[in-house]
């Protein structure tokens, strides 16, 4: 399958000129992975990834602290999973902290800002049907912006709109997680 130029009608060849190709690598190596093909607005992204990066480390941070104060007769299992849950938010924050690297930009690790920066919050609490909870609400908030970031990035920038679909089926994963557990410890009938 071919696609037509419309000005002539004669079909585009698939693969590009590899003479132009290797010029055009050698300018502006400063830029690493960012070239000319780039659609995307290299400084509106870094912002956004600001922002995922803030998230994660939030929801690290959360659910590292949930793994150590829930307590109670079934808090081994949670405490397990919660445990497990930030280990992988940990990874979701380092695949974000070295896409905003390869862009070009500097990730911000500043704890002063996270909260401000962050979608989701970082909530706490003494009962163990309250810190599934707050997870729960915590992973539909950043279900829902992800899957705006993945809506936002489409063919502009693939490679960051891959990572985001990634790190977005791993966070609606641990949506279910969280509703299961919920549901196990009697914690759906509040509203």
């Amino acid at each position: 399958m071919n696609d037509l130029t419309p000005a002539t009608g004669k079909a585009q060849p698939f693969l590009s000129d590899v003479k132009t190709l290797r010029e055009q690598a050698r300018k502006h190596l400063e830029r690493g992975a960012v070239t000319g093909s780039y659609g995307g607005d290299v400084k509106k992204t870094i912002e956004i990834l600001q922002a995922v990066l803030a998230t994660e480390l939030v929801c690290v941070l959360r659910y590292t602290q949930h793994a150590i104060v829930a307590t109670g007769i079934a808090s081994e299992g949670v405490r397990a999973e919660f445990a497990e849950h930030a280990r992988e938010e940990q990874g979701h924050a380092m695949e974000v902290a070295e896409r905003i690297n390869q862009l070009g930009g500097v990730p911000d690790f500043d704890p002063k800002t996270l909260t401000a920066r962050s979608a989701s919050e970082y909530q706490t609490g003494d009962d163990l049907v309250e810190l599934i909870r707050e997870n729960l609400v915590a992973e539909r908030i950043a279900v829902e912006h992800y899957r705006e970031l993945v809506r936002y990035f489409a063919d502009n920038d693939p490679a960051t709109r891959t990572m985001m679909e990634g790190i977005l089926a791993k966070e609606e994963e641990h949506a279910s997680d969280m509703l299961d557990l919920l549901s196990r410890h009697g914690g759906l009938a509040k509203k």
